[in-house]
């Protein structure tokens, strides 16, 4: 069955990937402070626009052919879809309380955490429908479409574990407990592995998707002062990971086998929000209380520049 499945969601993302248009070659930010989306040329990093969203936005990602941009409102109990072309705003889909962090599934549904009800909400954007609310732990948080499709994942910050729902039946089959305050997911290139940033723990938890037992720790307080791990990324050359360590103020990378520590990147302050380019040559993290956007060389792992957004930045995608 999994394996019928996956077949399916290829075939569903590969469609997808045809129908998509030429990328903008814009950045977009989310910025909670003051209820915006900064759009930004990548090229010049001029802003484009600002656009007024509403509603303490937070999380924010694409649809699986990049014409929409779907931003998640706290404060509205809404996603905002916003055309990637035009920046027209063109509808606010309800989607339960206090949506925060969400997921894009290849088949379009958007996975989403509802941290007031201690839910995590199947949300189709293409009429509004609520396919399935399923009770997780205390104020869910990070969510991560599993490498085949056929499982998400998804954190409670004060329950400290992450969750994992099987797709398409949505029944929680695992609950992990990692450690304090847990973030966001991302997973190795092999698909083997989930790694999720554990904040007030300060550390990288690394577990096994095959069994859902962790297999490794790394505690990045004991080499990085005031960190608070929030963002991760899997590098591009699929052998490190990036991590935005909060109040760290500096970005990490780790050894994607080994958890060791490989460099740190000085950025701004409460980094939070990352964004590699389709090449993998860029980084892009926003700083959340600089009211800017660090802009990173991933080959000389160092900052070049700083791009102003918008007020307390969180959430940054790049339609490139």
């Amino acid at each position: 069955m999994q394996s019928v499945s996956r077949i399916l969601i290829l075939l569903l993302a590969g469609i997808a990937a045809l129908m998509a248009r030429d990328p903008t070659g814009r950045l977009f930010v989310t910025n909670e402070g003051d209820d915006t989306v900064s759009v930004i040329d990548a090229k010049t990093g001029d802003l484009v626009r600002a656009i007024d969203v509403g509603g303490r936005p937070r999380g924010i990602g694409f649809s699986p052919d990049r014409t929409r941009v779907y931003v998640a409102l706290g404060d509205e109990n809404a996603i905002a879809v916003i055309d990637t072309a035009t920046l027209a705003i063109l509808e606010k889909v309800p989607a339960g309380s206090d949506p925060e962090a969400f997921a894009v599934h290849p088949n379009g549904h958007i996975y989403l955490s509802n941290e007031d009800e201690g839910e995590a909400s199947v949300l189709n954007p293409e009429n509004g429908e609520i396919l399935a609310q399923i009770k997780v732990g205390i104020e869910p948080e990070g969510v991560a479409i599993g490498p085949d499709g056929t499982r998400v994942y998804v954190t409670s910050e004060s329950t400290s574990m992450v969750h994992v729902i099987s797709v398409p039946e949505h029944e929680v089959v695992a609950n992990i407990l990692v450690g304090a305050r847990p973030r966001e997911i991302a997973f190795s290139e092999d698909g083997k592995y989930g790694y999720v940033t554990c904040e007030v723990g300060g550390e990288v938890v690394k577990w096994d998707l095959a069994t859902n037992k962790i297999v490794q720790r790394k505690k990045l307080r004991r080499e990085i002062r005031l960190v608070k791990p929030k963002g991760i990324r899997r590098g591009p050359d699929g052998k490190s990971f990036f991590i935005a360590t909060g109040r760290g103020d500096v970005v990490a990378v780790l050894d994607a086998e080994t958890l060791d520590l490989q460099a740190t990147i000085p950025v701004g302050r409460r980094v939070w929000g990352m964004a590699f380019s389709r090449d993998g040559k860029t980084l892009y993290v926003t700083n959340g209380l600089d009211n800017n956007m660090s802009v990173i060389d991933v080959d000389a792992r160092k900052e070049t520049n700083k791009i102003a957004v918008g007020d307390m930045p969180w959430g940054v995608i790049f339609d490139d």
